[in-house]
């Protein structure tokens, strides 16, 4: 029988919202905790700081009353940072941004168990559900062997350019999904 969520939550990124993407964090990235980058309390003051831009909303799924896992992100406003880093610097039609433009994902994750069952498809649907415009993520080319990237471009996802966002990051793949079609 396939693991499926009972409830999603989408909800502004408090201190409860922190805490409980933490919560599936620790387990979720355990094997990467060794790196600094990916620590929980470096985790813990990135979730924090991006708390603080304008419209950051997390999404979250349970299962029996459990958090399985999460995504987070916000729209990015006309002046962000998530352009100027990318190399080569992507041409001024896609860096354009206007707070209504793009929305920014941060990250998506699962508890280990939950891996394979659609469950980061489905919390990253809900994270966006209402967005009209498109989407745009940052992805280590590596993780899983190239799977992690292959699956976002099997949502739709396509590499403009790269970016290491901060010096104690991978080298990440900047990756923009187009906006939602209006039906004919």
């Amino acid at each position: 029988m396939t693991k499926t969520p009972d409830r999603f939550t989408r909800t502004p990124l408090t201190g409860e919202a922190i805490d409980t993407i933490l919560h599936v964090y620790v387990d979720a990235r355990a094997e990467l905790q060794h790196l600094e980058h990916y620590q929980p309390p470096r985790m813990r003051q990135q979730l924090e700081r991006h708390a603080t831009r304008p419209g950051c909303v997390a999404a979250l799924a349970w299962h029996e009353g459990e958090p399985v896992g999460y995504a987070y992100g916000c729209p990015l406003g006309e002046e962000n940072t998530w352009w100027p880093r990318a190399y080569p610097q992507p041409p001024a039609d896609i860096t354009r941004e206007d707070g209504r433009r793009t929305f920014r994902i941060d990250e998506v994750a699962v508890l280990t168990s939950w891996r394979g069952t659609g469950t980061a498809r489905k919390i990253h649907d809900h994270l966006l559900s209402g967005w009209t415009g498109r989407a745009t993520l940052m992805v280590n080319p590596l993780a899983g062997d190239g799977k992690v990237q292959a699956v976002y471009e099997a949502w739709g996802y396509v590499s403009v350019a790269h970016a290491q966002p901060q010096s104690t990051a991978p080298v990440l793949s900047v990756m923009v999904r187009p906006a939602k079609q209006a039906a004919a």
